[in-house]
């Protein structure tokens, strides 16, 4: 079952839905074009094996149209006792329509339900939709000695996949009683 506000539906993607996903992530990252942020010669998309895999653990939620279309997801894998957002994206022309934020709820309860006490990401520092947009979620920026392993794997592969380090920041948000909010 999915939460149901205005015409747009949040519910856990698909087997089927992969290839649209991979759609959605595309058509997003095109924003990012011009910005000077990322190599596009070295970028990759998320691997659609990871991505199958993912879907099928019931760790992928999309937000539809009525007429059942995804039009944006997000992913979340578990990684060192915390949640970790691996990818949020919503089709440009569905952009400012609170979908985004519908799409992190839905992943920030998932992590409460399964029993973790964090949610995790890395992202750009200061594109609007990127760094600020968490931290009006809850999520604060972490400092590199704050860093996990895993968290330093992430950065060197970013790096390898042409995003600019020095723009990118992980990100934390605490999960307490007090965030048990349905989402909207």
């Amino acid at each position: 079952m999915g939460e149901q506000t205005a015409s747009y539906q949040v519910r856990l993607a698909r087997p089927d839905e992969v290839r649209r996903l991979r759609a959605i992530e595309d058509a997003a990252g095109g924003i990012f074009s011009g910005l000077g942020l990322i190599d596009e010669a070295l970028d990759v998309s998320f691997p659609l094996n990871d991505l199958a895999r993912l879907v099928a653990m019931g760790q992928v939620w999309v937000a539809c149209l009525e007429d059942d279309l995804p039009v944006g997801m997000v992913i979340a894998s578990v990684r060192e006792e915390a949640v970790y957002v691996e990818e949020m994206d919503v089709l440009p022309e569905h952009g400012r329509r609170g979908l985004g934020a519908r799409l992190l709820e839905r992943a920030c309860a998932w992590a409460r339900e399964q029993g973790y006490s964090a949610v995790t990401l890395s992202t750009f520092r200061d594109v609007p939709w990127n760094g600020p947009f968490y931290r009006r979620h809850g999520f604060r920026d972490l400092q590199p000695e704050e860093w996990t392993p895993g968290m330093r794997a992430i950065r060197e592969q970013e790096v390898r996949h042409g995003l600019r380090a020095e723009a990118r920041v992980f990100m934390r948000r605490e999960l307490d009683r007090a965030d048990e909010v349905a989402p909207t």
